[in-house]
């Protein structure tokens, strides 16, 4: 059985390209015609391929390396073989994504699991559906009445497109995924098995039982946002979820109803924010972060992986530990508690 490449490289580039594309100068003697097909790791790339290097970590791999060409910042510049061409940015990283996107756009985003255009069989559009030229939904898709697809949207296999959603242009909707109550604008990206619109855990309790509350608002999707696998956004209850322009969120995310997340957030995995919070534009919450409810997070916080949030976080602050303080006070009081086990353990007596 042959072994599958999922993403062969869609085109070819040369060093006049690849310097083009970095910013950067070609060495002296280099030929600008000389051909790259593919991009990879240190440790894997050969004479046709682009790697990148730019962390101490990875100064064995460097020296090792068989790449046509690396691209390396300045610090790491003398430490290329020399084999490879070495082309000195000082965003390697930034110019190894660009390069990877000329060679893998396939991998941008979710595309066709049936490798189809247009409508193909099997997939059910109500005639009330109002989908642009240019829109890809295979087949098991579901697009309910009175939803709108803008062009160059695909809709992958077994995704459900409830009523009056809308969805914008060169979106992805993942396979799997469900829509309702929702309004998506263009170039966003949803990977499969995420859950947008469904209701808010809204409850009045009493002792004699929890009445469900009715959640009647709507999630709200603004431009170039991705939105990682089999995460939940709940719809608002009386107002909208917002999800701001170009905020990136990683898979297994619960959003719940009526938050507002500002514009080009960064949201890691596992995440859970409670209803009401909101987080102002650039604020980063590392993986397993948890927010208490109807609390903000101010523009450009960022809080630290497992940190518990249950109070408002000032602009610009950096946050960890549960519940959640400034970092640095944070870090003091783990080092004194490190301290103190530690005399306390060499207090005891042996036996």
């Amino acid at each position: 059985m042959s072994e599958p490449h999922f993403f062969p490289a869609a085109t070819s580039l040369d060093c006049g390209e690849v310097a083009v594309i970095s910013g950067a100068s070609l060495p002296d003697g280099v030929d600008p015609a000389r051909r790259f097909t593919g991009a990879a790791a240190l440790e894997q790339a050969g004479p046709a391929d682009i790697a990148y290097m730019d962390n101490p970590k990875y100064t064995e791999a460097l020296a090792a390396t068989a790449a046509g060409l690396c691209l390396v910042s300045p610090r790491f510049a003398e430490r290329v073989p020399a084999g490879t061409i070495a082309l000195v940015t000082p965003t390697p990283y930034h110019v190894f994504a660009r390069i990877l996107a000329r060679f893998f756009p396939a991998a941008l985003k979710p595309g066709s699991v049936f490798a189809s255009q247009g409508v193909a069989p099997g997939a059910f559009v109500h005639a009330t559906a109002v989908l642009e030229a240019g829109v890809t939904v295979d087949p098991g898709a579901v697009i309910g009445p009175g939803a709108e697809i803008g062009s160059g949207t695909v809709v992958a296999s077994h995704a459900v497109i409830g009523p009056q959603v809308r969805i914008g242009r060169d979106c992805a909707i993942g396979a799997g995924c469900t829509l309702q109550a929702t309004l998506i604008g263009n170039r966003v990206i949803i990977h499969p098995g995420v859950r947008i619109g469904q209701d808010g855990f809204g409850f009045a309790m009493s002792p004699r039982g929890h009445m469900k509350v009715p959640q009647i608002g709507r999630v709200i999707i603004q431009d170039d946002v991705e939105i990682g696998a089999n995460t939940c956004i709940d719809r608002g209850a009386s107002r909208d979820t917002v999800i701001g322009e170009g905020t990136k969120i990683d898979n297994l995310v619960q959003i719940g109803h009526n938050v507002v997340v500002g514009r080009h957030c960064v949201i890691v995995s596992q995440v859970g924010i409670a209803g009401s919070t909101t987080l102002e534009d650039f604020v980063v919450l590392g993986g397993q972060v948890g927010l208490a409810g109807h609390l903000t997070v101010g523009m450009g916080a960022q809080i630290a992986a497992q940190s518990g949030v249950a109070g408002d976080v000032p602009r610009g602050a950096k946050y960890g530990g549960s519940p959640a303080q400034p970092a640095l006070n944070w870090a003091r009081e783990s080092a004194m508690l490190k301290s103190m086990l530690a005399k306390r353990g060499k207090g005891r007596p042996e036996g």
